[in-house]
């Protein structure tokens, strides 16, 4: 470590920290948001729609935070820039980034219109590497700075009919990883990935739906405020990328020990879905344009029990697993 680098203060207290947060208008953006005012933060907040950025100011203000509303497209990379430099105005500097804003998309391969996947890659990845390509220059300037991504199970474990979606979240798991191997000589930069299971958030209500069929979460649930305690102990405590949730664990261990039985499992099981679920009209959802609604940090989806059909995807899963671990300990 440089002399340099070791007189550097990174420990600040997160009520001198300035942190941008990008998809802060609804789900674990907001709820972020949220869970460092309290902390006194000096906060960007960055999305699409400015009615609803403009409120949660004023909620992080009482909160005793000090918050600046910033309308971006995370798909503009000027737009982006801009964000850092306003940030860097309002904070003298920035410590932290988040990339949040994400949308979802679901619907058979070409069932769903071309230019609707290419906008959830340009959203969910290009979104991130906008985010960290605006930070960066700050960070090695001053030779710190934290960079958090929320990537989810989908980062690990192919999704069908999700395939954009989940060429998204491969994309930021394999930048992520290409960026911290880049930053070994700036000790004091972090590249952080949350990998969450199935979480509370309004993203059902948001996503683009091209299955015919209402879209709900599975159970078990996470709440978004534990997401969002989960990113404030990363700001203080920067480690390369935490679990969160069961589901998150036992889908990466399947697809690592048995992709395949795990492949099949997910495949029969969202066919079982689709096959009993409520019908809902095709819809873009806010892929492309923010429709004003569902601007909150719960999708109300958390007090739903674990049904018997539900369950049989980690079912699947936790079998795949556990017994590739058992054969594979009897060949060794």
């Amino acid at each position: 470590m440089s002399l340099l680098s070791s007189r550097i203060n990174v420990r600040q207290p997160l009520n001198k920290q300035t942190i941008v947060i990008t998809g802060a208008s609804s789900g674990i953006g907001r709820a972020t948001a949220i869970e460092l005012a309290q902390y006194g933060c000096k906060l960007v907040l960055a999305a699409r729609q400015k009615q609803a950025l403009d409120e949660l100011v004023d909620v992080c203000d009482r909160l005793g935070a000090k918050a600046i509303a910033v309308v971006t497209d995370v798909t503009d990379a000027d737009a982006v820039k801009q964000l850092a430099k306003d940030a860097c105005i309002f904070g003298r500097c920035i410590d932290v980034w988040i990339n949040i804003a994400g949308v979802g998309l679901l619907g058979e391969f070409t069932a769903v219109p071309l230019e609707a996947h290419s906008q959830v890659i340009q959203t969910n990845l290009m979104g991130y590497l906008n985010g960290a390509y605006a930070a960066m220059p700050y960070f090695k300037k001053q030779r710190y700075g934290t960079i958090i991504n929320m990537n989810s199970a989908g980062g690990y474990v192919a999704m069908p009919y999700s395939v954009a979606y989940t060429a998204s979240k491969f994309g930021v798991r394999g930048y992520a990883e290409a960026l911290r191997t880049e930053m070994i000589d700036f000790p004091h930069i972090h590249i952080c990935d949350v990998y969450a299971g199935f979480v509370d958030t309004p993203g059902p209500v948001h996503a683009a739906n091209y299955t015919g069929k209402k879209l709900k979460p599975i159970p078990p649930v996470i709440p978004t405020t534990r997401v969002a305690a989960e990113i404030v102990r990363l700001i203080q405590n920067p480690k390369d990328s935490v679990m969160i949730g069961s589901t998150a664990y036992m889908a990466k261990l399947g697809q690592l020990i048995s992709p395949k039985i795990t492949r099949y499992g997910l495949l029969k099981f969202m066919q079982h879905y689709f096959k009993n679920a409520e019908p809902e009209p095709v819809t873009n959802g806010t892929i492309f344009e923010p429709n004003g609604e569902a601007n909150r940090i719960a999708g109300g989806y958390a007090s739903k029990k674990v049904t018997t059909s539900r369950a049989k995807l980690a079912g699947v899963i936790g079998m795949a697993a556990t017994g590739a671990f058992f054969i594979v300990r009897k060949l060794l």
